[in-house]
């Protein structure tokens, strides 16, 4: 249907400009349509990569607690073997602390300066313990405070602490 107004040149040119408005509408379509699922497959991706990295997190730190726990408890159960052999015995035997001072180096990859010092702590005092001959095991059995002869104690709350039990 040609326009009144126009000159027959110019309704040639306004033809092909409706036809290209038109044709432009269906790309103007079709690009938002991939544009909307180019969107949506980004998202899906990024909540599956942040959804995976969150539980290696996890996994990660459960079982950094659990090596944590199991060389915490191997260092208790050590040291207390070797205290009660040194109130009990004077020590000629250089290699019974082998195994303790294994452990302590471990724990030092890894374990808090708080969790160190009662390490250290506890290793003093076993020492001093076996260069004592004169303290027997009566002493302990004695004592009206049972927190003095447990050198274990202050080690063990610094290790619950660390783990934030």
């Amino acid at each position: 249907m040609p326009l009144r107004f126009c000159a027959p040149w110019d309704l040639q040119r306004l033809e092909v400009a409706i036809a290209v408005l038109i044709m432009d509408a269906a790309y103007i379509s079709a690009i938002a349509a991939l544009g909307g699922s180019a969107v949506g497959a980004l998202a899906s991706f990024m909540t599956t990569w942040l959804t995976l990295n969150s539980q290696q997190r996890a996994n990660r730190w459960a079982r950094e607690m659990s090596r944590r726990e199991t060389l915490y408890g191997e260092f208790i159960e050590e040291a207390s073997k070797l205290y009660t052999d040194s109130l009990m015995n004077r020590s000629e035997e250089p290699t019974k602390l082998v195994r303790i001072y294994a452990l302590s180096n471990k724990l030092r990859l890894f374990s808090s300066t708080d969790v160190l010092t009662k390490v250290e702590d506890v290793m003093t005092r076993l020492l001093q313990t076996y260069e004592n001959p004169a303290q027997d095991f009566d002493w302990v059995l004695k004592t009206k405070d049972p927190r003095r002869a447990d050198i274990l104690r202050p080690f063990s709350e610094a290790c619950r602490r660390d783990l934030d039990l």
